[in-house]
């Protein structure tokens, strides 16, 4: 028994470890989207001290695009596969809690490993979640098109008060309207809140853990519902 519960806790730490280091990372994710979001903006690159360029070219647009698709696919690839992996252990002990409930709910509490599953479940969604707002808010800096309408705009002003660079002007125009429509069809549909899910993950979340819910619903109202 001291063997098996040391056992235990040395995988329960270091499972925990690998989430520590997911959110770190998420956290790295979420600081480099900022500073990119404050790249255009002389008043906040100053603030922060980073680079500052406006979108007024064709050459820095290019440059931009580039850098958002570099700091959006780092760092390691690994982390979305440990996120992955709590996302799939959270919704299997769910499943077996859903099943536990349906098996009897009245003596569902009466069991220790039902408590302890609970506890897991708990700690799981708690991290789910963190990493969720941390994943949609660097979504949401990466996603916004507003710095590039605003440079459209800019584009707009200047062709009125320098009509002689009226055709350098509605080139870069024109590059700005497509990187929008391209930002705008990059978003992939198997992410939930910023986490990227794997497409088996995600049908299987739509599947069984679905129709599970609806079961377990379903017997403590005592009527059948379908979600």
């Amino acid at each position: 028994s001291a063997i098996s519960f040391l056992e235990r806790l040395c995988l329960t730490w270091m499972f925990f470890f690998m989430m520590c280091v997911a959110e770190r990372t998420y956290k790295q994710r979420f600081l480099f989207a900022k500073l990119f979001s404050h790249i255009t903006s002389a008043r906040k690159a100053r603030k922060y001290e980073i680079p500052h360029f406006r979108l007024k070219k064709v050459e820095n647009i290019k440059i931009w695009l580039s850098l958002r698709s570099y700091l959006k696919a780092s760092p390691q690839r690994s982390v979305d596969v440990v996120v992955s992996s709590i996302f799939l252990l959270a919704l299997s002990i769910a499943f077996i809690c859903c099943a536990q409930v349906l098996k009897g709910h009245k003596t569902f509490l009466s069991a220790a490993y039902n408590w302890e599953f609970l506890i897991w479940e708990a700690a799981l969604l708690l991290f789910l979640l963190r990493l969720a707002s941390l994943g949609s808010e660097t979504n949401k800096k990466y996603s916004n098109i507003s710095i590039l309408l605003t440079e459209q705009i800019n584009l707009y002003l200047k062709m009125e008060k320098k009509p002689n660079k009226k055709e350098q002007l509605s080139l870069v125009n024109n590059v700005l309207k497509l990187s929008t429509k391209l930002l705008k069809e990059l978003d992939t549909p198997f992410r939930l809140y910023g986490l990227t899910m794997n497409p088996l993950i995600y049908n299987i979340t739509r599947v069984v853990i679905l129709s599970a819910v609806s079961g377990v619903i379903s017997d403590l109202l005592g009527f059948n519902i379908r979600v």
